[in-house]
């Protein structure tokens, strides 16, 4: 199944809630994925917080144009999920 970001928004720190075509919804921290040249900018907060819904990536993107894919977002919000779930 293909799914897109159709929602988000920053929550501070690196966290941002996400809410998918599929209806999944929730917050996933992105922080140990901020590595690399791409990324290094988004280590500041307030970079950080410029985050948007881009609507022909079906991601959300930044203005240096860092971006994550839709279908890892959505993994990392399922395993988070499934992690808060488990006893």
């Amino acid at each position: 199944m293909i799914v897109w970001v159709t929602k988000a928004r920053p929550l501070g720190g690196y966290r941002v809630w996400l809410e998918f075509s599929d209806g999944l919804r929730g917050e996933v921290d992105l922080e140990d994925r901020l590595f690399g040249a791409m990324f290094e900018p988004l280590k500041d907060p307030s970079f950080f917080e410029r985050l948007e819904v881009n609507p022909d990536l079906d991601t959300i993107v930044w203005p240096n144009g860092a971006d994550f894919a839709p279908e890892f977002l959505h993994q990392r919000l399922q395993n988070r999920a499934a992690e808060v779930a488990e006893p």
